[in-house]
């Protein structure tokens, strides 16, 4: 077992890999939305929870939108914004304590990388000072979008300045804005 840990050096990255490309291709087998959509549609603004839950991993992130969109002419724009909100922060913060305080290794071991260390260089002098604005900018980006915000909140992790509290705080902010629209255009359809 040993001389297999020593081959693969980044396991637990790997493996979270693994866990969304096998989550992401079961998923898009599964074509019948109906049931699981219907009974979002009774719970009301549990529905919109959960819908905020789902809509933070970018697997499931398309059909919580389509429920958030069918749900936004039943429920106070205002109300769904601040329920879906919470579920997706929720879910950021799992991911957002379980990368930090299980992949902190790894992801420390990944940064003295020739390549990563590379990319670092090039970005500084492509983006020139505005370098420490941009990944966050993009992080943020990912974090309010029905993309995959997994990787957005990974971005947040490598910041080493961010605390939880602050992370929570912005997430909440940058969610509520992703599920704002998705439900003003829900609204409008």
């Amino acid at each position: 077992m040993n001389r297999i840990h020593h081959r693969i050096r980044y396991p637990k990255l790997l493996l979270l890999l693994a866990t969304i490309i096998v989550a992401a291709v079961l998923f898009q087998e599964s074509k019948d939305y109906g049931p699981l959509h219907d009974f979002l549609m009774s719970l009301g603004y549990i529905g919109t929870f959960l819908g905020g839950i789902f809509y933070a991993y970018g697997f499931t992130a398309a059909p919580a939108t389509a429920v958030l969109l069918v749900l936004a002419k039943e429920q106070c724009l205002v109300l769904a914004v601040l329920v879906g909100g919470l579920g997706a922060v929720l879910s950021d913060l799992l991911i957002f304590s379980f990368i930090r305080y299980s992949f902190m290794d790894e992801i420390e071991e990944l940064e003295k990388e020739k390549i990563v260390k590379y990319i670092e260089k090039e970005e500084k002098i492509i983006f020139g000072h505005y370098y420490k604005h941009i990944f966050p900018a993009l992080a943020g980006f990912l974090i309010a979008s029905p993309l995959p915000t997994e990787l957005g909140v990974v971005m947040m992790t490598s910041v080493k300045e961010i605390s939880l509290k602050k992370f929570t705080i912005i997430a909440y902010l940058l969610h509520c804005l992703g599920i704002l629209a998705i439900l003003a255009i829900g609204n409008l359809i």
